[in-house]
C-alpha cells in the first residue's frame, strides 16, 4: 500500500567533511573577488543603505584574495 520512505545512510559516520576540490575553491575565490570589486563600485547612497562607509568598502575591496572568513570557503 504505502511505500516506506528510504533514507540514505551517511557515508562517513565521524562527521568529517571532504575537503573542497581545487575547482570549487577556485570558483569561490573568483566569486569573492567579483563581490569585492562590486562593493568598491557602489555609490555612497547604496553603501549607506547597507551600513558601510566608503572607507570600509574600499578597505574590504583591497583585502587579498586569501584573506576571507573561513565560513565563506566551505
Amino acid at each position: 500500500m504505502f511505500a516506506k520512505a528510504q533514507t540514505l545512510a551517511p557515508t562517513c559516520t565521524t562527521g568529517a567533511r571532504r575537503a573542497p576540490s581545487f575547482f570549487s575553491r577556485l570558483r569561490a575565490a573568483m566569486a569573492l573577488s567579483k563581490q569585492r570589486r562590486s562593493l568598491a563600485q557602489l555609490d555612497d547612497a547604496l553603501l549607506d543603505d547597507i551600513g558601510l562607509t566608503r572607507f570600509e568598502a574600499l578597505r574590504e575591496a583591497e583585502r587579498p584574495l586569501w584573506d576571507a572568513p573561513r565560513h565563506w570557503m566551505r
